[in-house]
């Protein structure tokens, strides 16, 4: 199958044409950069010589639509409601990476992310892309949202206690820390090197766009809304996420094998999700390059509190992992085809 990467040159771009030039039903037909166009890509990434030496061009719905069936928009926030309407129409189908299509109001769009939507006859439309929880959509969708990289963590970590109907709506404490590419190759202060280097420092507590998506997949999924409190934190690491999740729950007649019991048998037929033996805790490190999600599970009885921590790398299960795992779905693939790379230890 032919597709087209929008915007590979950054950073979800660049991850996504390393898993594709590897992936055996596809072939990456055109890649697009308005920063870098005619240029060769490995001119920009010298790591694809020999890989991907095509040259990058401008994005032009038409020219996709002439080339491939299917196309990843890598753009920032704003710019794929521009894009996707074209590429749709002339028959192209979508994997969004942006969060222009994960909210299906256009009002709650606009207040997280300050800017008008343009193209609100598509959010209906749109799939929300967590394999775990949305497989059977996924694989009919012509317009699919790849979720944020923070909600996939914190989304996954929640999911099987609301499923039960054990967890207690409010509050959710979500704590999450994240590595620097997070933030895109976008030039900003506090990305720069003297800034995040031997740092840790918390952002918009409460106030990220993230925090609404999380509440509204998870309602998607059970049909109750938790209240999460966010808290993302920047960490001195390029890659990563390790999310964790606090959750009271209505019951205290708990026990870990219990809730082990519950995690194993909801994610047993979930090929990226490990959750880890009692008494193991995830790190970042052992899912770095991987499209996993590990999670581990601590129960303080004398809280009435679970503990989930989930690690996932921000730009594979995070990003373009997921987007490939979303792809795979869509068009009949084995879902793991492509991705099941071993995680990158050194």
């Amino acid at each position: 199958m032919k597709v087209a990467v929008v915007g590979a040159t950054g950073y979800t771009g660049m991850e996504l044409m390393r898993i594709l030039t590897l992936h055996p039903e596809v072939e990456v037909a055109m890649a697009t950069s308005e920063s870098y166009k005619g240029r060769a890509f490995s001119e920009v990434f010298p790591a694809f010589r020999g890989v991907y030496d095509e040259a990058l061009v401008a994005m032009d719905p038409q020219m996709i639509a002439k080339r491939a069936e299917l196309a990843f928009l890598c753009l920032p926030h704003g710019s794929s409601m521009e894009a996707a309407p074209a590429l749709l129409s002339a028959g192209v189908r979508v994997i969004d990476l942006s969060g222009d299509f994960r909210f299906k109001d256009p009002a709650v769009y606009e207040r997280w992310y300050h800017i008008k939507h343009r193209a609100p006859d598509l959010l209906k439309e749109a799939v929300f892309g967590l394999p775990e929880l949305f497989s059977s959509l996924i694989a009919q969708a012509r317009l699919l949202a790849n979720p944020g990289c923070y909600v996939t963590g914190v989304v996954l970590a929640l999911a099987p206690l609301l499923k039960a109907q054990w967890l207690r709506l409010s509050p959710v404490l979500a704590d999450c820390k994240s590595g620097v590419t997070g933030g895109g190759r976008r030039l900003a202060q506090r990305f720069h090197f003297p800034e995040c280097n031997e740092s840790f420092s918390p952002y918009s507590i409460g106030q990220h766009r993230h925090q609404p998506e999380m509440e509204e997949a998870l309602e998607a999924f059970s049909g109750v809304r938790p209240h999460i409190l966010f808290s993302p934190h920047l960490a001195p690491m390029n890659r990563g996420i390790l999310s964790t999740v606090y959750a009271q729950v209505e019951q205290r007649a708990l026990s870990i094998e219990e809730i082990h019991e519950l995690y194993d048998s909801f994610y047993a037929a979930s090929p990226f999700v490990r959750v880890l033996p009692p008494g193991e805790m995830p790190n970042t490190h052992s899912v770095k390059g991987s499209n996993f999600c590990d999670i581990g599970l601590v129960w303080d009885e004398r809280t009435g509190v679970i503990v989930i921590t989930s690690a996932i790398d921000n730009l594979m299960k995070g990003a373009s992992g997921q987007a490939v795992q979303n792809m795979n779905l869509m068009c009949g693939y084995p879902e793991t085809m492509g991705l099941l790379t071993p995680p990158q230890m050194v």
